[in-house]
């Protein structure tokens, strides 16, 4: 009996030693200051409403536009000059030019067929490393000589032969409307879709781009001006003679593209002004990556663009019967376009139509517009 009395004692002892060790650890290590991490969420919410009224006190500044561009109206020529360095500013903003050695390769015309108004080739501009601008190129039927050459740009999701064939949609005669004028003609083709690839696969390339120092709007620029730069050696191109037209997001680019490029005469920006300035407004985040380059809001607003297109002739076009969003937002900012050519006298090279209509390019003012100016 005795003995099995002292083993249970050794076997309590056993076990209540262990026990008196980790209390004697647990009074020798300091006591931290501790405290619920869900206390610091108001922190964390006041610095995210920091961040955001930040940003929106920046965009709101026009200090850094006006220390760029200090227009000087005393002669179209020292206007122009005094846009240099914003327009420079948008070049670098976009990546402009891409980078990569241009290929000496030569340009190719396929010829893809003909009707009475003009003969249809398929043209092909090598522009940047395994790169081609690559559009559908039209020379009027009746053309004797040099003609004046037109860029018809098409909108988000098309290409030139959606443009040009089975009645153009709500292109209208954006395209064949130039060669009944005896106008040469480029329709380029750009990228939205492509077979084998994702429905993103615009965003996807644009994102990679401005890993490499550029970005698609950059390189559909080039695909513009680097084929123009070709087009005008041909002896049917009237070199001094150039303008160009677009729809939607081709009215971007009929925007940005002589924003950048001098040689570009007249231009008509069809159901595009003001349309992310609207979206900017609602939700930022929510317009297209190729829009969200730097210093957009601060510099290179729709608005201010146009600086980088006066003196030369500028129309923008919107539809009474179209999306709100692609009217009402440049109704209200094209007032701060039109100063730029009412300052130099000249009000007659912009113009703002509101015409009776949808999302379509606009025949009757377009035509009448660039006839008078190129």
């Amino acid at each position: 009996m005795k003995t099995i009395h002292v083993f249970a004692i050794i076997c309590v002892l056993c076990l209540v030693a262990p026990s008196l060790t980790v209390a004697q650890d647990d009074a020798a290590k300091p006591q931290y200051f501790n405290q619920k991490v869900a206390d610091s969420n108001p922190r964390r919410t006041e610095q995210a409403r920091e961040l955001d009224e930040y940003i929106q006190t920046i965009a709101s500044d026009t200090s850094l536009f006006r220390q760029l561009f200090q227009p000087d109206y005393s002669s179209t020529q020292a206007f122009e000059k005094s846009a240099e360095p914003l327009r420079h500013a948008f070049c670098q903003s976009i990546g402009y030019p891409p980078p990569g050695q241009r290929p000496a390769k030569p340009a190719t015309m396929q010829h893809i067929g003909e009707d009475s108004i003009g003969t249809y080739f398929r043209a092909m501009f090598p522009i940047l490393p395994g790169v081609h601008s690559e559009g559908i190129y039209i020379v009027p039927k009746a053309l004797k000589g040099k003609a004046p050459l037109v860029i018809s740009m098409h909108g988000g999701g098309g290409s030139p032969e959606v443009a040009l064939f089975n009645g153009g949609a709500n292109y209208n005669d954006m395209v064949r409307g130039a060669v009944k004028r005896g106008y040469v003609v480029y329709a380029p083709q750009h990228l939205f879709r492509a077979e084998e690839y994702p429905s993103d696969i615009r965003r996807q390339i644009d994102d990679r781009m401005r890993l490499i120092g550029t970005s698609i709007t950059a390189v559909e620029i080039a695909k513009i001006t680097f084929a123009i730069d070709e087009l005008i050696k041909r002896p049917e191109v009237d070199r001094d003679r150039i303008g160009m037209v677009g729809l939607s997001y081709g009215g971007y680019y009929a925007q940005v593209t002589p924003a950048i490029d001098t040689r570009i005469k007249v231009s008509v920006s069809s159901c595009y002004f003001g349309v992310q300035e609207g979206r900017y407004d609602k939700d930022e985040l929510s317009v297209p990556s190729d829009f969200r380059f730097m210093n957009r809001f601060t510099l290179f607003n729709d608005a201010e663009l146009v600086a980088l297109i006066c003196p030369r002739a500028h129309q923008i076009q919107a539809g009474s019967k179209d999306n709100a969003s692609h009217r009402e937002m440049g109704k209200s900012i094209v007032p701060r376009s039109a100063a730029f050519f009412e300052k130099l006298n000249l009000k007659d090279r912009f113009q703002h139509v509101v015409f009776e209509g949808g999302h379509e390019f606009n025949d009757a003012a377009a035509w009448a517009f660039v006839e008078k100016h190129l």
